[in-house]
């Protein structure tokens, strides 16, 4: 069944039509970014309960509530309540490298169907936690469940993906994240207002329900037909799946394609090790700079601890998970808009547009708390509100840039033979750095003070300059011909050129 949208313009496009099938699946697998976004969006509302507080962080409740010495700053700084929030990262970050093992010899589907059900135990785990070790196991579990989510589901999209609906379909995995931010604040909202301060327990153990649907909808997944041919020598079970999700018989110059990509990545053998040849460069440097830029833009840790950060400016409890709502809105909706143009605009204008846009609105949030919030006392509702609405202008610029396309970009550029490599050193740096800015964020709020917003400024300027000189576009390049964008790239072309040349000479 299949949508008429066919895909036969191009030089070196494929047949293809936007079939059913894969509109169902990749909505299916992209659910994996619920299990994500609900986390990050959960974890920050829960460590602003004073319930929460109480039970298993009294020592920060103390300084909430009674210590007026304290800086505004300061009051939340606690390397055991940051711990509660990082561990999960650190556990990913572990399991993304055996989630590429899974993923190039198992497949993709089993690797989310691993990815959902160790979320699905943690979750239960945390909602039913009596003391902050339960609660951190419960966090490892989450983050085994992330690691594998995260690992699978890009790759899983790009290659269902029609080249020319890739980006939209793929960015259907941040939209997802940003929806699974939204609900939990939404939740957030509501738990808190619970007698009986109990409430977190429901935010905890509501990740279950996205985490249900990620591992019963992953077992009536179909295989990639990139998968199928990398570890089958049935070439007709992968070219009747390639005929189904591009709604067409014509499907022989990318079966080829994908045949010729599959010979090649069975003769790497360790691809950890092959991906730092000369060759691979360009793709190494993105798995690497792409997710240490995406987390240096400040969103993971604004996303954490936005009702921590809007209680530092004199929000009431309530009034600042009411405005991490606000922010979810914002990024769920900027992230939706993405999907729509990325395809059109392509990857490089929508990078450019959304880091002018972080840079401007965090050196503004800077400068007014700078001029308006000392280390004691509050802010006025009205400078309270303009800091809200430059945050909200913020996250839309990174919901339609570096949100989505962090996880696109990487995604689509590997060759087949190293591609979960690429994937799983993409998903492990970005793990790295989530875990330091979850883990170092209330430790510099306190000694960085409103300088936050400009250190965060600075590397939103730096990662734009870098995407202008060094990414190339990749909008409707097919998956496995993305090769050719960096031998015409005006950089890379003297790197990867090199080594094309040395080929030739030596099959001379």
């Amino acid at each position: 069944m299949a949508a008429g949208l066919a895909i036969t313009s191009e030089e070196g496009q494929y047949n293809a039509k936007m079939t059913l099938l894969v509109v169902l699946s990749c909505m299916v697998a992209a659910t994996g970014g619920i299990i994500f976004g609900y986390d990050l969006g959960i974890s920050g509302g829960v460590t602003s309960m004073e319930p929460f507080l109480k039970k298993f962080f009294p020592e920060v409740y103390t300084k909430m509530n009674e210590d007026t010495k304290t800086s505004n700053y300061c009051k939340f700084d606690s390397q055991l309540l940051t711990s509660f929030t990082s561990s999960l990262y650190i556990a990913g970050l572990v399991a993304s490298f055996f989630a590429s093992t899974v993923t190039r010899v198992f497949g993709r589907k089993p690797s989310i169907l691993i990815g959902g059900t160790a979320f699905l135990a943690g979750s239960a785990l945390g909602g039913a936690a009596l003391n902050v070790y339960m609660i951190i196991f419960g966090r490892i579990l989450l983050g085994i469940g992330v690691g594998f989510a995260n690992q699978s589901v890009p790759l899983y999209l790009s290659e269902m993906a029609p080249p020319n609906y890739r980006g939209a379909i793929n960015i259907g995995f941040e939209l997802w994240v940003g929806i699974g931010v939204l609900l939990a604040n939404l939740i957030n909202f509501g738990t808190e207002k619970i007698k009986g301060g109990w409430g977190w327990r429901i935010s905890l153990a509501m990740a279950a329900v996205p985490a249900s649907i990620l591992t019963l909808g992953a077992l009536f997944l179909p295989e990639t037909p990139n998968s199928l041919i990398q570890n089958s020598k049935d070439h007709e079970k992968a070219k009747l799946m390639l005929q189904r999700v591009r709604g067409t018989n014509d499907v022989q110059a990318e079966l080829d394609d994908l045949i010729e990509a599959s010979s090649i990545s069975k003769t790497i053998k360790h691809p950890f090790k092959n991906i730092i040849h000369k060759k691979y460069r360009p793709q190494l440097v993105m798995a690497i700079a792409i997710p240490f830029f995406q987390q240096v833009t400040g969103i993971n840790v604004i996303t954490f601890y936005a009702p921590v950060l809007f209680r530092t400016i004199g929000l009431g409890e309530s009034a600042s998970l009411f405005s991490a709502v606000m922010t979810g809105v914002v990024g769920a909706v900027s992230t939706a808009i993405s999907m729509f143009i990325v395809d059109k605009l392509g990857r490089r204008a929508l990078f450019m547009i959304g880091g002018i846009q972080m840079f401007l609105s965090q050196i503004i949030i800077g400068g007014l708390m700078a001029a308006q919030l000392g280390d004691h006392g509050g802010i006025s509702k009205g400078y309270a509100t303009l800091i809200i609405i430059f945050i909200c202008i913020y996250v839309s610029g990174f919901g339609w840039s570096w949100g989505p396309l962090g996880w696109l970009v990487p995604s689509e550029i590997f060759p087949l033979e190293i591609r979960s490599a690429g994937q799983s050193i993409t998903v492990a740096v970005g793990f790295v750095f989530i875990f330091l800015g979850a883990q170092t964020f209330l430790t510099m709020l306190c000694h960085f003070k409103s300088g936050i917003f400009f250190f965060f400024g600075g590397w939103v300027a730096v990662m734009t300059a870098f995407v202008y000189l060094l990414l190339p576009e990749t909008k409707n390049v097919p998956i496995e011909q993305m090769s050719k964008v960096w031998r015409e790239h005006w950089f890379w072309k003297r790197i990867v050129g090199e080594v094309n040349e040395n080929i030739k000479m030596e099959a001379a």
